[in-house]
């Protein structure tokens, strides 16, 4: 089943099984107080397209590469020091002489407040000159990636997208020189709208989406996404996206993938969020033809919600890349995003025994 829709090409003959392309960050987190009042930050690496990488060394025990950049100074050697602790290969990082000051390039940051209850979660940039922000065309040795070396899955995504012109045309590049050699193309919307806006906001971000989109075989958005990034209406969407019908989602999507018939999967979660610690929880996939639905998790208690879907990502495509078929890559994704946002920190911080253990019903007792 899964072949008919996926052909991934067979491990033998490639060096990686997933390649990400996007930008990572230093996120510095207050833990459950507020970024105005801390006065101590833990540190960790994350990024919306470089979490599925590392989840799939961490997790699913998979070979997985980046394609990113980062300042040649102290912070960016700690970003590329976290970068291996997480298991992702680094050989693919593109480095930048720093002036001494930052003026030409430095390391992205993300503050993360984790949210609590009524009090929403809460992100704050401070990206501005990021290296990863100015690769531009041409600096990528797609060829040697995508031929000489192989890869099975490549993933990447609206918020390196969004960044500037130039990581537009980047992404562009490399979904061209994915398809060439019969990769798999993944492609996470992520609509951002304040990223967006050096690029002509919503208008923007739907003509270079609606090119980007013609090289995808498995585009994720949850429903603001395809609405915001592809031009596609849901119906019975409020202004909050407080709720949301999978019946109107699956018509959306049946619109979606007769323009856009190069999809072969098209992915979403569903989520509501009725505190950020409490969210119903749940995913839909629409793959050869069918729909298929992970159970939905009313009232999952959140500890992190940031990665969430990351998570999902990263354990759609495992489902996938191990055969299992569209149901179970569904319910892989939904179960490891959950498990995600039980843990700090963008990544993934579990196995897929746990995974496989959640989507079996197993209980919370206490493993001894």
């Amino acid at each position: 089943m899964a072949d008919e829709i996926l052909k991934i090409r067979p491990a033998s003959e490639t060096k990686w099984d997933c390649v990400s392309l996007g930008e990572v960050m230093l996120r510095l987190d207050p833990g459950f107080g507020r970024i105005r009042t801390t006065r101590q930050f833990a540190v960790s690496e994350g990024g919306g397209e470089y979490n599925v990488a590392r989840a799939f060394k961490k997790c699913w025990k998979k070979r997985a590469s980046v394609v990113t950049a980062l300042p040649d100074n102290d912070i960016g050697w700690l970003c590329e020091d976290l970068i291996m602790q997480g298991g992702v290969d680094t050989s693919h990082i593109i480095w930048r002489e720093f002036d001494g000051i930052g003026r030409n390039t430095r390391v992205g940051l993300n503050f993360t407040e984790k949210g609590y209850g009524p009090r929403a979660a809460l992100g704050c940039n401070d990206r501005g000159n990021s290296a990863a922000s100015q690769i531009k065309p041409g600096e990528v040795n797609w060829d040697k990636l995508f031929g000489e070396e192989g890869v099975r899955w490549f993933h990447t995504g609206g918020i390196f997208a969004a960044l500037a012109p130039n990581t537009s045309e980047v992404v562009i590049e490399a979904v061209q020189a994915a398809k060439k050699y019969g990769t798999i193309v993944a492609y996470d919307l992520n609509y951002r709208g304040q990223l967006w806006k050096s690029q002509g906001g919503k208008a923007g971000a739907q003509k270079i989406n609606r090119e980007i989109a013609k090289y995808v075989d498995v585009m994720i958005g949850n429903e603001e996404d395809f609405t915001a990034c592809l031009g596609f209406e849901v119906e019975g969407m409020d202004e909050h996206i407080s709720k949301i019908d999978p019946a109107n989602f699956k018509k959306m999507i049946a619109t979606a993938v007769k323009e856009f018939p190069n999809f072969k999967v098209a992915a979403t979660t569903l989520r509501n969020a009725k505190t950020a610690s409490v969210n119903d929880w749940g995913a839909v996939i629409w793959a050869g033809g069918n729909f298929y639905e992970a159970p939905m998790r009313e009232n999952l208690e959140i500890y992190d919600r940031v990665g969430g879907g990351d998570g999902f990502a990263s354990g759609l495509a495992y489902g996938f890349m191990e055969g299992k078929g569209p149901q179970a890559a569904v319910e892989y994704g939904a179960a490891h995003g959950a498990l995600a946002m039980s843990t700090p920190g963008d990544t993934s911080m579990v196995n897929y025994k746990e995974v496989e253990a959640v989507m079996k019903g197993k209980g919370a007792r206490v493993i001894r």
